[in-house]
């Protein structure tokens, strides 16, 4: 049994402790915003976007660190994890990116995230589940069971019908092939629910949709964005067997990243899903490291903060931000009340 098993199960019955909270790093970014999502080469080359091999190298060492809970990638990138036989000997379960609507689809240049989201999927669960190509002839074996399905409401009536059908056939195809999801919903993006009733919009949207699901149809937890302490503790203090999951976001600052975690843990949120603020780190490792002390409770956001640049500075690499600047909270939810 891998670890999240164990943590899902103690949260659900209400043995949740702090180091049963859930790390997972989302490097799946390629199915958003296409090359650029491999983020910039890490030295000596200015403009540049690091490649395929350079990307999945560096996840193979996130994976093999055996700190997070859950690895996110794409479906290409997993069955090229699996083929380095990557996941062994480690307790990180893999999942895959199963859907990719047009509100993530942010290529340089295109418009698309800006109109209310329509749903679509490139991932096939049947050939996740019977196998991708390993390194021995004609050997295969099952990449994952479980994977991230994305629904953006955006109050538009047409676009929600449409994506509240498309995940209906989604479930279906899950049912049909042994397969497991977690539930993204993003907050809309077309501009037509007002910002102060925003939250509340996104919190009513997720338990009307899954209000009509048996229990072996639900998402194994929620991934959402933080919308503060109210919106949040509203939805986790609902109904405790859906286990809330937040989002990292942007890039945003060392400080940002920490304090999240700690809001959302005390919140009620007992996953936290980052992408950037693993892929964009100095140090992707110490990133990953302070990230699971705080969720422990370990240590506090700002003193991780100025450890994770004392171990910049151990290492002699340079720090995107002075410690001043990246002690600072910047993200507007994060900000007092």
């Amino acid at each position: 049994m891998l670890r999240l098993d164990g943590k899902l199960a103690r949260i659900r019955s209400g043995a949740y402790k702090r180091a049963d909270f859930v790390l997972a790093a989302a490097l799946d970014s390629e199915m958003g915003p296409g090359l650029q999502g491999a983020g910039p080469a890490r030295a000596g080359a200015p403009g540049k976007w690091r490649t395929r091999e350079a990307f999945i190298g560096g996840v193979e060492t996130v994976i093999k660190q055996d700190v997070v809970d859950i690895m996110l990638v794409s479906v290409s990138n997993l069955e090229r994890l699996v083929a380095h036989d990557a996941f062994a000997a480690t307790g990180v379960k893999p999942a895959i990116r199963a859907n990719d609507a047009t509100d993530i689809w942010v290529m340089r240049g295109s418009p698309y995230a800006t109109k209310p989201s329509r749903p679509f999927r490139t991932a096939s669960l049947s050939r996740v589940r019977s196998g991708g190509a390993m390194p021995h002839p004609n050997a295969k074996v099952a990449l994952t069971d479980l994977g991230l399905y994305s629904v953006t409401f955006s109050g538009d009536l047409d676009a929600d019908r449409e994506s509240l059908e498309a995940f209906s056939a989604f479930r279906a195809d899950a049912a049909a092939n042994d397969f497991r999801y977690f539930f993204e919903v993003f907050n809309p993006n077309a501009g037509l629910i007002a910002p102060d009733v925003m939250p509340y919009f996104v919190n009513d949207c997720i338990v009307r949709c899954l209000a009509g699901l048996t229990e072996a149809e639900r998402p194994r937890f929620l991934k959402l964005v933080y919308n503060g302490p109210r919106a949040l503790d509203e939805l986790a203090s609902f109904d405790p067997s859906l286990v809330v999951g937040v989002l990292g976001g942007g890039a945003g600052t060392t400080r940002d990243c920490f304090e999240l975690i700690y809001q959302a843990e005390k919140y009620g949120a007992r996953v936290a899903l980052f992408g950037r603020k693993i892929n964009l780190a100095e140090s992707p490792l110490d990133m990953v490291k302070f990230m699971r002390a705080v969720a422990d409770g370990a240590i506090a956001p700002r003193e991780a903060v100025k450890a994770y640049h004392d171990a910049l500075s151990g290492q002699g690499v340079a720090p995107a931000r002075d410690l001043a600047a990246d002690s600072e909270i910047t993200e507007a939810a994060l900000k007092p009340q």
